[in-house]
This record gives C-alpha cells, sequence and structure tokens, in this order.
C-alpha cells in the first residue's frame, strides 16, 4: 500500500521528547549519563477514526488521558513537564487567583472570568518555561516541521498548542459569564461544562485556524499563542536534543507506516 501522510503532535520531556501519530507514539530520553534511550508503541485507545464533531473532542481528550500514562508506565526515565514542584505549587496559586477574582466586588463579570481564565492557564506556561523543556519543545517542532514539509524549519509550528490561548480565552470568558447567571445550587456543573464546551469550542475553532492560515481573524487568534511559542515556551535547541526529537520522530513514524501496509 502507498505511503500516507501522517498526521503528528508531540509533547516536550523535561529530558526528551514524545511524538504521537493516529495510531502510535514514539518517545526518546537522554539519561543522565548521555546515552540516549528510544521505545514505541502501539496507542491503547485511539481517537483517529471519530470524526463526528460532538464525539471528536471528548476522544481526542480521552486517548491523551490514556497516552501520557501508558509512556509514563513503559519509559519511567521520561520526565514530564507537570511533575516538577514549582509547576504544582502554580496550579494551587492559580485555583486559589480564580477564587479571588471571582469573588471581587471590584471586576464585572466578564473581568470576573477574563481574569480567572487568564489565571488558570498559568501553570501550562510555567511548565514550559525551563531551559530543557523549551529547548526539547523547539527540538519537537524543529524535527516535525521540517518532516511535514520536507524541509528544514524553524523553532515555532502552526499546530502548537500555545495557539489555542486565544481562542480559549474568548471561549472561557464567554461561557463562564454564562454560567455564573446560573442559580447559585447549578453553577458548579455550569462552569464544568462551560469549561468542557470551551475546550470543545476552541478545538475546532483551531482547527480552521489551521486550515486558514491567512485569514486576518485566524492570525489575530493565533498571535497570542505564536508570541508564546517565540518569546517564552520555545528555545534554539543543541543538535543533541535534536537528534532526541529526530529519534523521537522515526520511532513513531516507523509503526506508524507499518500500520498503513
Amino acid at each position: 500500500m502507498a505511503e500516507q501522510e501522517v498526521r503528528l503532535g508531540g509533547m516536550a520531556l523535561a529530558n526528551g521528547v514524545l511524538v504521537h501519530g493516529p495510531n502510535a507514539w514514539g518517545c526518546a530520553v537522554r539519561l543522565p549519563d548521555g546515552r540516549l534511550e528510544v521505545l514505541a508503541e502501539y496507542k491503547r485507545y485511539r481517537a483517529a477514526s471519530v470524526t463526528n464533531p460532538l464525539f471528536r473532542v471528548p476522544a481526542r481528550l480521552a486517548e491523551v488521558i490514556a497516552l501520557v500514562p501508558q509512556v509514563r508506565r513503559r519509559m519511567p526515565e521520561a520526565r514530564l513537564p507537570f511533575e516538577r514542584p514549582r509547576v504544582l505549587t502554580a496550579m494551587v496559586a492559580s485555583a486559589v487567583a480564580v477564587q479571588v477574582a471571582r469573588g471581587s466586588a471590584r471586576l464585572s463579570p466578564a473581568a470576573q472570568e477574563l481574569v480567572g481564565a487568564v489565571a488558570s492557564l498559568v501553570p501550562a506556561v510555567l511548565a514550559l518555561r525551563s531551559d530543557d523543556l523549551a529547548a526539547y519543545h523547539g527540538a519537537e517542532h524543529i524535527a516535525i516541521g521540517s518532516h511535514e514539509h520536507g524541509e528544514a524549519r524553524e523553532k515555532e509550528h502552526e499546530r502548537c498548542g500555545s495557539h489555542l490561548l486565544g481562542p480559549l480565552l474568548a471561549t472561557l470568558t464567554i461561557g463562564n459569564v454564562l454560567a455564573a447567571r446560573a442559580p447559585v445550587h447549578l453553577r458548579t456543573p455550569a462552569r464544568a461544562l462551560a469549561s468542557l464546551g470551551a475546550v470543545a469550542a476552541s478545538t475546532e475553532i483551531f482547527s480552521w485556524m489551521v486550515r486558514h492560515p491567512e485569514n486576518r481573524v485566524a492570525k489575530a487568534l493565533a498571535r497570542p499563542g505564536h508570541e508564546i511559542q517565540h518569546r517564552l515556551a520555545t528555545a534554539e535547541p543543541t543538535p543533541e536534543q535534536l537528534e532526541v526529537a529526530e529519534a523521537a520522530l522515526a520511532a513513531c513514524l516507523e509503526l506508524e507506516h507499518g500500520s498503513q501496509d
């Protein structure tokens, strides 16, 4: 069977890179003694076959939720971004900040929810602010982007999850403003539903942005995420870090191409 283009995603680790496709994942880490360890397996749960817009986003979320423990269990040397103490501390502080913002009488309901939405995203940004993690994030983008475009690419990638920031802030704010109007006893489940809806809507908006990169609205929505990538979340990798990303990519593609035979 002819080789088909494989849609790839990735995750930067504190000591390596995870690359995943529709059917498989490949992970490569640099051990403390300098050795390169690589592992690839097929995913236990796959969301690629789910095309219904109502179920597509929940299926993708379930796939990620299932993937991370699988990688962690099979490759315990991998150091995930959110395992660091300062990120866990930021998550607690962020939760407190959200509650303070929502209880402030000085802010309008829309301003309360916007501040809360920004505060809720701080841990994710902080997780990417370390020299090694930012460099591995850049290496992930370079390896995947160069493979997809058939030429050397920069450390920013047009499908990076940071581009969800603009749509997510807007949809979270709108959703939580509406949820705040629900009766008090229904407000908590309403906020949970609003958050789920915001993630689903943001993902669909992001997909539209990828398909229409020259659209003015798409460019405006992508701008915050691009700035985060360029200024905070990525750094130029060393040749050794790029070697790790390319090893993860090659391991993933070997299984993906095998699944197409």
